[in-house]
């Protein structure tokens, strides 16, 4: 089908299963992950238009477009990215949901433990949050900073960090302010270990089999939301880094020189400005997406766009740490 085609067709005649997906692997890896940490609990899974875990609902949803390939390419051209679209990536949005879902699982959040240390889990949901990168009172887990957005956020960040094989936090973490809250989670983990879930409904909510919305008014809503506050900053000196698609097709696209070079950028820039390579590497996917956005292609030489590339991001990374009001839609 053409991609005119399928953004005319509603989620409810789309037919798609988690069944012999990928999904279905990593949603058992899940679970075993799970089990080694002395788990009975494992969330059930749906899929839905986006990532989530509902309140009082121990269940996964799980974005449509990771049911099939030709679903995942339509995601990429209409919002120039797939979120969860790799394997490592898709296991980190598991992990975090399923933060989630243990929480509703195990009733954690009315624990006072639980509200003193990671704040109301009542506090509304704001529509942006205003990160700090410097913090050491959160941890990394998810991309912008992602456990400042939330008290909840901050929970289930903290379990997918803890949850993670191999992650290290004890070492990693130990001389940062949030390592109380992974041993928080330890805590409360072990206070669970072996006991079946207090909540143990099987509901989906919004399942795309009862959703008769179609993808092109989906998308239409999703660029409208995040597209609010894009970080047009950059245009200007992207432009005088690269040249317009129309200029020459045959020369890289600026998105590709800028991901091939996105571990030497980000090596760099830390040594020069002392920042974290997470950070700089916030501001280096920032600039990827928006030269994807203004079809930028390569007009230089590889050596002189590279060094000015750097020269940028050291730039705009100073700037973001800098600036007030840099806004992340949730």
């Amino acid at each position: 089908m053409s991609d005119e085609q399928l953004l005319d067709l509603r989620f409810c005649d789309l037919n798609l299963t988690i069944a012999g997906t990928p999904l279905e692997k990593r949603i058992a890896q899940l679970g075993e992950e799970l089990a080694r940490r002395g788990l009975l609990f494992k969330p059930h899974c749906w899929l839905s238009v986006d990532w989530f875990s509902p309140d009082d609902i121990p269940g996964i949803a799980i974005p449509f477009y990771l049911a099939h390939p030709r679903l995942m390419r339509l995601e990429r051209k209409q919002l120039l990215d797939v979120e969860g679209g790799t394997q490592s990536w898709c296991m980190k949005i598991l992990r975090h949901e399923a933060g989630h879902a243990i929480d509703s699982a195990y009733r954690l959040r009315r624990r006072a433990a639980y509200r003193e240390i990671f704040g109301k889990p009542s506090l509304p949901y704001p529509e942006y949050y205003n990160p700090t990168p410097s913090s050491k009172d959160f941890v990394l887990h998810l991309e912008m900073w992602y456990a400042q957005s939330h008290p909840l956020e901050d929970f289930a960040e903290t379990f997918a960090v803890w949850l993670r094989p191999g992650s290290r936090w004890r070492t990693r973490y130990d001389d940062w302010p949030a390592i109380n809250k992974l041993h928080a989670v330890n805590d409360f983990m072990k206070s669970i270990q072996g006991q079946k879930p207090r909540v143990q409904s099987r509901a989906t909510i919004e399942p795309i089999s009862r959703i008769r919305k179609t993808l092109r008014s989906h998308y239409a809503q999703k660029r409208e939301h995040y597209g609010v506050d894009y970080p047009s900053v950059y245009d200007n000196d992207l432009r005088k880094l690269f040249h317009m698609d129309t200029e020459d097709k045959r020369n890289p696209t600026a998105a590709a020189f800028l991901t091939r070079i996105r571990p030497e950028l980000r090596l760099s820039v830390a040594r020069w400005t002392g920042e974290y390579t997470y950070t700089i590497d916030q501001v280096i996917q920032e600039m990827i997406e928006r030269c994807r956005e203004l079809k930028l292609r390569m007009g230089g030489s590889p050596d002189e766009v590279k060094r000015d590339a750097m020269i940028l991001v050291a730039v705009r990374t100073t700037n973001f740490l800098h600036e007030e009001g840099h806004r992340v839609a949730i």
